[in-house]
């Protein structure tokens, strides 16, 4: 599935003021599966001792519980574009949400851990599917000249979601009297963590009853005649025969990108494939996802209170919405590549630093004091530099850095890599953990450090480019 970037014909206007608001509702209910994205993913960190506990299982197996949502995302991810190719966006959106519904109440209702397994794989495939949809239809029905504000509704809407869960996790527990396994509404506190999860699924199942079906989708189905009117709900007075011609001109030259298209080079694939690729490993490598699955475990395990790590982690998260509003105010002024290299920086020394208080022995079940207060305010650092670079900018460089004949491909192939990183870290940080810490974040440094050189001799800035001069 691919979206439109060509800019309206000379005859459209923006918006009109009376219509902007409709598509900011239209773009922010698209944004609730962003939400969705962020919150599920993040909300299994308030559960990961709980269920150690509940199920008796080690880190190893543990992790794969942890890990395994990420490949029903990678299943998702991959699927959804020809899913909403064959009966729309709104349907997709739809279908996301009963499974996220269904995924929530089987997460809070598991018989056994492969179980838990099961209902967290089909949460996966939801967010997969959220992380397609939502920015291709945004995209898709948004007027040309707010198109890249109302496009940053889906990454603000992530990072928002991942707040509210682990603020949501907080008030649980607090409820269950800092016991993740104390009973609340007849349950266990980390089962009615995972099953809140069922409200913003209904209402964003809701939402996607009351805004249209992309032009495009329509187009390409033969529904001209909805397609005008729904231009002219989200775009005002223009001339709709010329609007609909050039949606239509642009779907007929669109290249069809297959893996065949990538393959070139010395190594397999193409060098700019490998660019891609390498911007999002690092992008996983440098650890962050362990910020938001593990790090209520993390700071338990270093002898921080159960209700304070659960704070902490709402904390972090709040530090990567300002992070993430800081790129997006910076990423068009002073360019990706800057930003890229100023937060790997940022990295090395909030990583490092991490590393260096964890290499601490406990006294008494937690760390020295002032290695204590460095581990905190370091975790926050790393979060920050993350949030306000790679974060944002590797998605911005993946949109933007492939030729029109590649790009569909590539960034299949580049977000595959993504996934299947994001598996890694999130699968063996128990294990490492276990080992060592101090030495699980001096890798993490060590994959920081290497980010910087990577850009500055790899990564081509993109900043005022139009995607054809890409190549």
């Amino acid at each position: 599935m691919t979206s439109t970037a060509q800019p309206p014909p000379s005859g459209a206007r923006a918006a009109h003021p009376e219509h902007l608001g409709h598509v900011i509702f239209i773009a922010a209910a698209a944004a609730m599966g962003g939400f969705l994205f962020g919150y599920d993913s993040a909300v299994i960190n308030g559960a990961v001792e709980a269920i150690r506990d509940r199920y008796e299982v080690g880190s190893a197996a543990l992790a794969q519980v942890i890990a395994i949502a990420l490949i029903g995302c990678a299943i998702g991810a991959a699927t959804a574009g020809r899913i909403a190719d064959r009966i729309g966006r709104i349907r997709c959106m739809q279908i996301s949400a009963v499974l996220f519904t269904v995924s929530a109440v089987g997460s809070a209702l598991p018989f056994a851990l492969y179980d838990l397994a099961f209902w967290r794989v089909i949460g996966g495939f939801a967010i997969g599917m959220a992380s397609v949809i939502g920015p291709a239809y945004i995209a898709e029905v948004s007027p040309a000249a707010y198109r890249g504000r109302l496009g940053s509704f889906q990454q603000a809407a992530i990072v928002i979601g991942i707040a509210i869960s682990q603020l949501v996790n907080w008030g649980i527990l607090n409820a269950a009297d800092g016991d993740q396994r104390g009973k609340v509404m007849g349950l266990e506190a980390w089962q009615v963590m995972l099953g809140v999860m069922v409200i913003p699924a209904v209402i964003y199942g809701l939402l996607s009853f009351a805004i249209p079906e992309s032009p495009r989708f329509l187009i390409s189905a033969g529904r001209d005649k909805r397609a005008r009117e729904v231009l002219r709900e989200v775009e005002g007075d223009i001339d709709l025969d010329a609007r609909v011609a050039e949606i239509e001109h642009a779907m007929k030259s669109e290249h069809k990108s297959s893996f065949k298209d990538l393959l070139g080079g010395t190594f397999f694939f193409k060098p700019i494939v490998w660019i891609g690729i390498g911007l999002s490993v690092f992008q996983q490598f440098v650890g962050i996802n362990v910020a938001f699955y593990y790090s209520s475990t993390l700071w338990q395990s270093v002898g921080v209170d159960p209700t304070d790590s659960f704070l902490y982690s709402f904390t972090t998260s709040i530090i990567n919405i300002v992070g993430t509003v800081i790129a997006m105010i910076f990423v068009d002024r002073i360019g990706r590549k800057p930003l890229a290299l100023i937060g790997s920086v940022g990295m090395v020394i909030g990583l490092g630093l991490e590393a260096w208080a964890f290499s601490y022995d406990l006294v008494d079940g937690k760390l020295p004091a002032t290695q204590g207060w460095v581990a905190l305010i370091a975790a926050h650092v790393f979060v920050l530099f993350f949030a306000l670079s790679w974060g944002v900018v590797v998605w911005v460089f993946l949109g933007e850095m492939f030729p029109n004949k590649l790009r569909a491909a590539a960034l299949g192939v580049a977000a595959a890599a993504q996934w299947i990183a994001n598996w890694a870290i999130t699968a063996s940080f128990p294990s490492l953990a276990d080992w060592n810490l101090s030495m699980t974040y001096v890798i993490y440094t060590v994959f920081a450090a290497l980010s910087i050189p990577f850009v500055l001799k790899f990564v081509k800035e993109t900043k005022g480019k139009t995607l054809e001069e890409m190549g």
